[in-house]
């Protein structure tokens, strides 16, 4: 059996009782690091007072994925293996994702275990949504590509909850500040850990209290809905399609709002007409 163990995010009292019991049990570990891995047990081990003995670890992250499933036996999961990503659940911005299709494409039978999760704690301590939200993870480090995460992100008719590093959280509230000065947002550091920190208010008055804080740890934060009704003041595809215009200048609309190549979007319509 294949286990997908989520493991803490900060505090190690979160790990969960059934997680201890299969942790002892797996005989093999895939590990977005080994070398994280093999401290996080020793830690358990010391806490908890259990003995997990030697384990096969193989390092399984997004570099090489593909080479290990490519040469993978499935005879392997006749044993129980454990993936455990360096911190959190699996598959959430961390390895994961690759091995649950590998599970599911081919008949394995695998269970995924519940636990700690930076968004959603940073989701119900923001009081920012009741129901709807959006999860972004890490937005494009830097260039273009960025600035439009970022509009998405305040665009959104729910709230938007994003993964930031020390180095970059600063500039990403200004960023936004500058957009929408009075966007309420929350953010909140080193969740589950000694020196958890909060801060909750309008972009512009979180931009100025973070600027004299100290920025070391692990962000996320959640952005609050647009407000306004998006829905009713922006043209959707069908709308564009319909307009009595070029098909040279529908292209270009239909580029701006899904972000793809003018060009191509052309030729599909050229051909959609023959």
């Amino acid at each position: 059996m294949l286990y997908f163990i989520p493991t803490p995010i900060g505090n190690l009292g979160d790990i969960s009782f059934r997680a201890l019991e299969l942790l002892k049990t797996c005989e093999i570990f895939f590990c977005e690091d080994t070398r994280v891995s093999k401290s996080l047990l020793l830690s358990l081990s010391n806490k908890f007072q259990i003995d997990f003995q030697a384990k096969k670890m193989i390092a399984f992250h997004t570099h090489n994925e593909k080479e290990i499933l490519k040469n993978l036996n499935s005879e392997i999961f006749s044993q129980n293996i454990a993936f455990l990503s360096d911190a959190g659940m699996p598959g959430i911005s961390d390895p994961g994702y690759a091995l649950v299709d590998f599970a599911l494409k081919n008949g394995i039978e695998f269970e995924v275990l519940p636990g700690a999760n930076a968004a959603l704690v940073a989701l119900v301590s923001s009081a920012l949504s009741e129901k709807e939200f959006i999860f972004m993870g890490f937005l494009a480090n830097k260039g273009r590509e960025r600035q439009k995460d970022i509009q998405r992100a305040l665009n959104h008719p729910y709230a938007s909850i994003v993964y930031e590093s020390p180095k970059r959280i600063l500039s990403l509230v200004e960023q936004i500040s500058l957009i929408d000065e009075n966007r309420e947002i929350f953010a909140i550091k080193e969740i589950s850990k000694k020196f958890e920190t909060k801060f909750k208010g309008k972009a512009k008055e979180v931009f100025s209290v973070l600027k004299e804080a100290n920025l070391n740890g692990e962000w996320v934060l959640v952005i609050s809905k647009n407000h306004q009704n998006l829905n009713h003041n922006s043209l959707s595809e069908n709308d564009i399609l319909e307009l009595d215009i070029s098909l040279k200048a529908k292209s270009k609309l239909l580029a701006k709002i899904n972000g793809k190549n003018p060009k191509e979007i052309y030729a599909k319509l050229l051909l959609s007409q023959n």
